[in-house]
């Protein structure tokens, strides 16, 4: 079934690439207007050429107030409204504990706290009442893992960010979720073992024996639920976190 999101205006921040890249494809096959944002030009015009259809890009960081400002008010000017926002930029790195310095603390938490909060805060006056928030969380959040504290705690307060928004958007309607992959075969996941390709198909293999499904996930797989998250079939969900993740954190 096609057109699940006709009429539908959608942004996808970090959509240039990955996770974010896959949900702007689908969501644009469903018949969204989408917006997609990233902080290189390049690779927001490589996008907009794969994603095709009714999709504009944005060049903003998530991080930076300034730019989340000028993100919506072309929502606002462009589409008047705003019916799905899919908080996907963001990212994190491998740091054994001992040695995260501060600026790399600060640098993820502004990506992925920071940038989070301040995104949906910046489009509220624009999002419609009864609209669908999607907040990109990980297993991370919920599990623990060698040097990877930093980003663990950052998507753990995503998490608690839909809780609590559940609450201050209850007069709208506007439902909030997160949804949480597990190991995703993406360009960030292999940059975490570097440039080698045999480090990086080590790196797969070695989380892919983690997985009870036994094999990593497609960022088109984390897109499809993204898909029932922004459609009217999850109208009852509110303040759920999906994982997507074959069973990783559920062991």
């Amino acid at each position: 079934m096609m057109g699940r999101l006709s009429g539908k205006t959608a942004v996808v921040t970090g959509g240039s690439a990955g996770i974010g890249l896959a949900t702007a494809k689908l969501f644009a096959a469903e018949g969204a207007l989408v917006f997609i944002t990233g902080r290189r030009s390049e690779q927001l015009d490589a996008a907009v050429a794969e994603i095709g259809g009714a999709v504009t890009a944005v060049q903003a960081d998530s991080a930076r107030n300034s730019d989340l400002k000028i993100l919506f008010s072309q929502i606002k000017e462009k589409a008047g409204k705003l019916d799905i926002l899919v908080v996907n930029a963001g990212g994190g790195e491998l740091v054994p504990f001992a040695h995260v310095t501060e600026g790399q603390f600060n640098y993820t938490f502004d990506r992925n706290v920071k940038g989070v909060f301040f995104t949906v805060q910046t489009a509220l006056p624009v999002l419609v009442d009864g609209a669908s928030v999607i907040l990109i969380g990980s297993t991370a959040g919920s599990m623990g893992a060698q040097s990877f504290s930093t980003y663990g705690a950052s998507k753990a307060a995503v998490r608690n960010f839909a809780r609590n928004w559940i609450l201050d958007l209850k007069e709208r309607r506007i439902r909030v979720n997160t949804l949480s992959p597990g190991p995703i075969r993406t360009d960030a996941l292999l940059g975490l073992a570097g440039t080698d390709p045999d480090d990086q198909q080590a790196l797969l293999d070695n989380m892919a024996s983690l997985v009870p499904l036994g094999r990593v996930g497609e960022p088109e797989e984390v897109a499809k639920a993204a898909l029932f998250l922004a459609s009217d079939d999850s109208s009852y969900v509110n303040g759920s976190e999906l994982f997507v993740d074959g069973g990783r954190a559920q062991i």
